[in-house]
């Protein structure tokens, strides 16, 4: 019987999930002083935390030339009958 395709690809998600919550477990253990870790482990855990979990970062919206959003709201009512 032939192999199904897509579980490898589902095997590689959950290692990937695993792995970033191992890395984030053990930064967070270093962080409490409950594990020393050397600098060069620290960035290498970062560089692929950023891999598998997006960065968080500030979006700023704006309007026309930086000016303010402006939004347009248009409400009808019907009428019960209607």
């Amino acid at each position: 019987m032939a192999a199904r395709k897509n579980r490898r690809t589902l095997d590689d998600s959950w290692r990937e999930r695993i792995s970033a919550s191992m890395l984030a477990n053990r930064l967070s253990q270093h962080v409490n002083g409950e594990v020393e870790m050397s600098a060069t482990q620290i960035q290498a855990a970062k560089i692929l935390l950023a891999k598998v979990i997006p960065d968080l970062k500030a979006v700023e919206h704006s309007g026309e030339d930086g000016g303010p959003i402006k939004t347009k709201v248009d409400i009808h009512f019907h009428a019960a009958g209607d």
